[in-house]
């Protein structure tokens, strides 16, 4: 029943027959968690019906999907770790025989690199099921990573218990309608909003667990400007030098290639929003403009100027 875990979200989510199932129980553990469910739902109402068949992106980082059939999907393996709530109808997630079931409202964690079958069921009064896909790819500056190791075994609970201020935080981030660079921005910090309210739930650990290339691009991107070195990147990480060299190798990583590829995004975002190609070369560390400009143009085959 298990197949290749997928390159994109819409491949590793699209349906593929699954054997069947049980009834899942869902229970919900007190009043106050089913008015929360119910004030997100209302919240985020608007979205779920104007949704149709398929995927929609939302921005870079989230995406609705909406059925109107029920589907069993197999092995579902995400590549990045995905944050899910429930727009309609009622989802489960089947760890082998364990199933854990969310209602409309709920939300979710499916951690990375973990195969799970997954079931959609309609809403009984529309006749869809529809969720709202955050896919954490990577971390924003000022949220910590976790190494993928750190708070990994014993994850069982994939249900993340809902706060006013995370329907809000959610609520603002699915909200964005600007296009464009700015909007993209705007979302970004309404995204970092929901992560950093969630850094402190147990729950919500496998978002923010991040193999050992991540944390080193997101140490970059803290402070691109900066003359990173592999000593100071280890250092600052608590490994050695050689190690971190290595294993950097070893992932077909290596570190010179993380550093300008980090710098080049961190200038390619200056650029979307309007700075000045100086202030672009100078935010990701550049003195001289002819060798930003080079390094640019090896990286995303054109110049800054787009030309």
């Amino acid at each position: 029943m298990r197949e290749d875990a997928p390159e994109t979200l819409a491949a590793h989510l699209c349906p593929t027959p699954a054997s069947g199932y049980p009834d899942a129980m869902t229970v919900h553990p007190n009043p106050e968690s089913f008015v929360l469910r119910a004030r997100l739902a209302e919240r985020l109402a608007p979205i779920a019906a104007q949704l149709q068949a398929g995927f929609h992106a939302f921005g870079p980082q989230l995406t609705s999907y909406c059925s109107l059939k029920r589907e069993r999907i197999a092995a579902v393996t995400p590549p990045h770790p995905l944050l899910g709530v429930v727009l309609r109808g009622r989802k489960e997630i089947w760890l082998g025989d364990a199933c854990q079931s969310f209602d409309t409202g709920s939300v979710f964690v499916m951690p990375r690199d973990v195969p799970m079958d997954v079931v959609n069921i309609l809403d009984d009064r529309s006749g869809r099921y529809a969720a709202l896909i955050l896919e954490v790819k990577d971390l924003p500056v000022g949220v910590l990573p976790l190494a993928t190791s750190d708070g990994a075994t014993g994850q069982t609970g994939l249900e993340i218990p809902l706060t006013r201020a995370l329907i809000d935080a959610l609520s603002h981030a699915a909200g964005v309608t600007e296009a464009g660079a700015q909007g993209e921005a705007v979302q970004r910090l309404r995204l970092a909003e929901v992560l950093t309210l969630l850094q402190t739930e147990p729950a919500a650990r496998p978002l923010f667990h991040q193999s050992l290339a991540d944390r080193v691009i997101w140490l970059i991107r803290s402070d691109p400007a900066r003359d990173w070195s592999v000593a100071e990147v280890a250092r600052t990480l608590a490994i050695g030098a050689s190690t971190l060299r290595r294993r950097l190798s070893d992932s077909g990583q290596p570190f010179r290639r993380l550093l300008r590829q980090t710098r080049m995004e961190t200038a390619q975002r200056a650029l979307a929003s309007g700075a000045a190609i100086g202030l672009a070369a100078e935010a990701a560390g550049y003195a001289s403009r002819s060798h930003f400009a080079r390094h640019f143009r090896a990286t995303f085959g054109t110049t800054p100027s787009g030309r």
